[in-house]
């Protein structure tokens, strides 16, 4: 495994994506972080925090399971449902998506269902940490914190420290 970002990358990328939130959101407002489980639930706790920092103001963060929502849930085994939180009400709001790592796109398609059986909200962003590209939908992220091209072959591996007792972002396979 080769390490591509380590933990002051990791801590630069979440603090770069909350600006770039802030900048065009004009302020954060209206704004619901809502992360997806797994790794987007610390993730998205920590954009909100330094959001709540640039903002002087409190930011609801919320958790969406997706695993019902899954398009591929006949060819895995059964999925563990987590908790879906939403803390406040969506409708007429932006919900800021967070991930971990954009891949094929079907995840946030997923997401995407899920925050649709909740509520309307006003518009729906996406911040990822990795973006490694190789879509089989038309996703795309609002903010990014690594783009990083990879071969469909190699796999890319993020640590949190509050799962996972480390930090950083690691690919692995054919390089």
């Amino acid at each position: 495994m080769k390490l591509v970002m380590d933990e002051k990358d990791v801590a630069r990328a979440v603090r770069r994506i909350a600006h770039e939130i802030s900048e065009r959101n004009r302020g954060a407002g209206d704004v619901i972080v809502v992360g997806i489980h797994t790794r987007g639930i610390p993730l998205g706790d920590r954009i909100r925090q330094e959001l709540a920092a640039i903002e002087g103001a409190e930011i609801p963060l919320g958790s969406l399971d997706i695993g019902l929502y899954r398009d591929d849930l006949a060819s895995r085994p059964a999925p563990v449902i987590g908790r879906t939180d939403i803390p406040d009400a969506i409708e007429g709001r932006t919900v800021v998506l967070v991930d971990d790592v954009l891949y094929t796109g079907r995840t946030i398609r997923a997401a995407l269902d899920a925050l649709a059986d909740i509520g309307r909200p006003a518009r729906i962003q996406l911040a990822v940490l990795v973006d490694r590209g190789h879509r089989e939908l038309p996703i795309r992220a609002d903010y990014v914190g690594k783009n990083l091209p990879t071969s469909e072959k190699e796999r890319v591996t993020v640590h949190v420290r509050e799962i996972d007792s480390e930090e950083g972002v690691w690919i692995e396979g054919a390089l």
